[in-house]
């Protein structure tokens, strides 16, 4: 069967699949379409949760850059996993005993103020629909290669099963489907690592096999990778710090507190019966990350040393263009992968010097998507890991989509504009709010805007400077006020946006420069993607001082607190 062929097959069961699950658990209530009827098993949940979170980012875009930056992609492994330690810790389970429908939700409550909850309706869909214009791109890329349709056409696809499945079922729907898509990705990711890592180890485990020696050599493959890019004039794979220690110790810290503000991550915890099981599910869903994590760093290093073996398979012998791989004709073909002959000799060189480059484009988003190609694996592995790239990007969509459907529906109409409608009414708001924001996804994925390269990072960075600190300071500070946490959350926004938008041309800097090489003007050598974490800073300062300025919330409130923080039947404060 040709690979066409075989990847409509395996693509078009996958949706079938999430269609008829979507059909199954069609939601017939505001509480089944916004937290899934509150009764999701914790391991199910944290299944879900695991897919909702690996987006495209995770399984096509983060190998890649762990391909190209090395060591200094460890920012990524780091900052992401980092997040749910957070997350299980310090905001799940009490989030989960306040035991309401969304993040707004809770700081309107919280902080006695219909303002605040505006507010952070604004943070939540800025973050949310800056997060989702990178899955948006994710399906047109993954479809227009492996399906050889227009990106276009890619897209509008993948925003008509996302409409179907999401707008039906609501969070129940969503739910389910994502478990199976769990289910897919996970196999579409570890099975090509498992093969490659055969390969060139003999040893079956990925995570192993990165530490192991090369097959039939005494030479371990880190050290072999080492030795490719120096002798190509590219940094050392194991030794190439991103820029700065201080800017990678703030972009891991941007993402992880961006991961624990996250709106759509924070929701799957109120799916949950209990309040342990919040953190349960936590717990679940790092294990289910933690595979596709641990397989990253492997997957990278695997095809990056495949890359540059295929191009130069003997040291100083580059290969010809006219003998290229299949692979090569394929990507070209997409315009992620481009060859220009400079010196005319017919030769594809590929090395650090810009002058004598040829390979004029290696997107490294095609890392991932085409390392069963580069490795020659069968084609039903490849069709496998188009329909994990696919589920990645749908999940993670969907869970964005109802948070942004979410906030609009039940957090503005429902909590400030309309408060008598009835549920029928809101649930047909919510979902013309999804269609709506599946309309406004996909516009901004036919005409991504110009800072779309660094729209994933920069989602995490909004989120941290901007929901994060108004969630750890509504639990664990009682004197913070509604003052406060309106001013600290539109400074913590403003000051990220403003710094991002002023470097928005310079959103990726080469994992090459130095730190004598960035723009002047920027604050402590921190790269735009990397500020979020100093925008939360710039959040928790203002709020902390305008609280202190202003007058204390009322009794009732700094009762809330407490008695969000004890928990039920430990003796403290009473429930409400």
């Amino acid at each position: 069967m040709t690979l066409q062929s075989m990847t409509y097959l395996v693509v078009g069961f996958t949706f079938a699949l999430y269609i008829g699950i979507a059909i199954w658990a069609r939601a017939g209530s505001t509480k089944e379409f916004y937290v899934a009827g509150g009764g999701i098993n914790p391991v199910a949940n944290g299944m879900a949760t695991a897919a909702d979170w690996m987006s495209a980012a995770s399984f096509i875009s983060m190998a890649g850059l762990i391909a190209f930056m090395g060591y200094g992609g460890s920012v990524f492994l780091m900052g992401w996993t980092g997040g749910y330690v957070l997350l299980a810790m310090l905001l799940a389970p009490y989030l989960r005993k306040f035991g309401k429908f969304t993040v707004p939700e809770f700081i309107g409550d919280r902080y006695y103020s219909k303002t605040a909850r505006i507010v952070a309706v604004l943070c939540l869909i800025i973050a949310s629909v800056t997060y989702v214009i990178g899955q948006m791109k994710g399906i047109g890329v993954a479809f227009s290669r492996f399906l050889e349709v227009d990106y276009d056409v890619g897209l509008a696809v993948g925003m008509g099963i996302v409409f179907f499945y999401a707008v039906m079922g609501g969070m129940k729907g969503i739910t389910y489907t994502q478990i199976a898509q769990y289910c897919v990705l996970i196999l579409a990711y570890t099975i090509p690592a498992i093969f490659i890592s055969l390969n060139l180890t003999g040893n079956p485990l990925p995570q192993l096999g990165l530490g192991s020696t090369m097959a039939g050599s005494d030479v371990f493959l880190l050290d072999k990778l080492d030795q490719v890019l120096r002798d190509t004039g590219f940094a050392e794979y194991t030794t190439n710090v991103r820029l700065s220690a201080t800017n990678m110790f703030m972009y891991t810290m941007s993402l992880m507190i961006g991961t624990a503000g996250l709106p759509h991550v924070i929701i799957r915890f109120f799916t949950v019966p209990k309040v342990k099981d919040a953190r349960s599910s936590a717990g679940w869903a790092l294990v289910f990350i933690a595979i596709l994590y641990t397989t990253a760093p492997s997957v990278a290093a695997m095809a990056r040393l495949n890359l540059m073996s295929t191009i130069e398979p003997t040291p100083g012998e580059y290969m010809l263009y006219d003998e290229r791989p299949q692979w090569i004709k394929n990507w070209e073909q997409t315009g992620l992968l481009a060859f220009e002959d400079k010196n005319g000799d017919g030769r594809i060189q590929y090395t650090a010097d810009a002058e004598t480059n040829e390979m004029t484009n290696v997107d490294r988003d095609i890392m991932v998507l085409a390392n069963p190609e580069i490795a020659n694996l069968p084609n039903w592995v490849i069709a496998l890991v188009a329909a994990g790239g696919l589920a990645a990007a749908l999940s993670t969509a969907a869970g964005l989509l109802l948070a942004i459907s979410s906030a609009i529906s039940h957090d503005l109409l429902k909590g400030v504009f309309r408060p008598d409608i009835t549920e029928k009414q809101e649930l047909l708001a919510s979902r013309l709010a999804m269609a709506g924001a599946i309309a406004v996804a996909g516009y901004l994925g036919f005409n991504p805007p110009d800072f779309a390269a660094g729209t994933v990072a920069l989602a995490f960075g909004l989120a941290a400077s901007s929901i994060f600190p108004a969630l750890m300071m509504g639990i664990f500070y009682k004197r913070m006020n509604k003052e406060g946490a309106i001013a600290g959350m539109i400074a913590g926004i403003s000051v990220t946006l403003f710094y991002v938008f002023q470097h928005k041309g310079i959103m990726f800097v080469p994992s090459t420069a130095f730190l004598g090489d960035l723009p002047e003007n920027w604050f402590l050598g921190i790269e735009p993607n990397a500020f979020g974490a100093v925008g939360a800073v710039f959040n928790f300062l203002v709020a902390f001082a305008v609280s202190r300025l202003t007058a204390s919330p009322p009794e009732h409130i700094i009762h809330l607190v407490e008695d969000i923080r004890v928990p039920a039947g430990a003796g403290g404060a009473q429930a409400h």
